[in-house]
């Protein structure tokens, strides 16, 4: 196991493991949030191809609809 910080937090995960792998693992659907790895928006077809690794820095933000 090795660690990732997301949203300021640091997160144990397996690692190296896709975008998509982690935001399941973390209970977090991937068409529900938008993402920010190291600096950059990540579109959602790259999520499941996208690797993190330790110390990666992601921005995890959920998608809330309202009317």
């Amino acid at each position: 196991m090795n660690e990732v910080i997301a949203n300021g937090t640091r997160i144990a995960a397996k690692l190296p493991c896709s975008i998509e792998e982690f935001l399941v693992a973390q209970h977090l659907p991937p068409r529900s949030v938008v993402v920010e790895h190291n600096g950059e928006a990540v579109a959602p077809s790259e999520f499941a191809t996208r690797q993190l690794r330790a110390g990666d820095r992601m921005e995890i933000v959920k998608i809330v609809a309202g009317g």
